[in-house]
């Protein structure tokens, strides 16, 4: 019953009232990033969601535009700002996800939005992470994040997918205010995304 339906109704709940007090936050982010991105203080990209249909999640830019001389975009840890450093270690970044949330695209706990690309390297278990919403946090998120390998990712998501709890959703919250408290495994300067996934780890 939780799964199917209470959910949904307490993540869209909670992303209203979060969004709500949230505001005055939001507001000087987006200021601050319009003036730092030309304007354009969202990162919005194609993802995955429940049963692989293709959304767009919506998350604070913290990288810039610059290119080489080839026209080509500078390496991720060039192009991460200082005020994208902050953002992503305070993991303000993810909260325009909330707005996914309100869409239904999304939910408050869940395997994390992956690239499209990814989708063919799944193995049959690995697509079990497809059953359910995407989530803004999730099992392998606050077992690892970017530590862990590929392999262990897609474990905690799969263990999550086939054990989904109103009380191990709580657990997920709890532990992921923590590390956001302690800033642990946050990308940083030096590592501005994970490795890509080639279906070989």
């Amino acid at each position: 019953m939780y799964r199917f339906f209470f959910k949904y109704i307490i993540d869209f709940v909670i992303a209203l009232i979060a969004l709500f007090f949230l505001l005055p936050i939001l507001l000087l982010i987006i200021l601050i990033l319009s003036i730092q991105n030309n304007g354009n203080p969202f990162f919005i990209q194609k993802r995955p969601g429940k049963g692989g249909e293709i959304f767009k999640v919506i998350k604070f830019k913290t990288m810039n535009d610059r290119r080489d001389l080839k026209g080509e975009l500078l390496p991720d840890s060039e192009r991460l700002t200082k005020i994208g450093i902050f953002i992503r270690k305070t993991s303000l970044d993810e909260i325009p996800q909330l707005l996914n949330v309100l869409m239904g695209n999304m939910s408050l706990i869940g395997p994390r939005p992956l690239l499209p690309e990814y989708l063919d390297f799944y193995n049959k278990s690995q697509k079990k992470r497809h059953d359910v919403k995407p989530g803004i946090t999730g099992w392998a998120q606050v077992n690892g994040r970017n530590a862990i390998s590929w392999k262990k990712k897609f474990e905690y998501d799969v263990w999550y997918v086939e054990n989904i709890s109103f009380m191990l959703d709580l657990k997920i919250i709890y532990k992921t205010i923590i590390k956001v408290l302690k800033s642990e495994d946050i990308n940083t300067e030096n590592q501005a995304t994970t490795i890509k996934f080639t279906g070989n780890e």
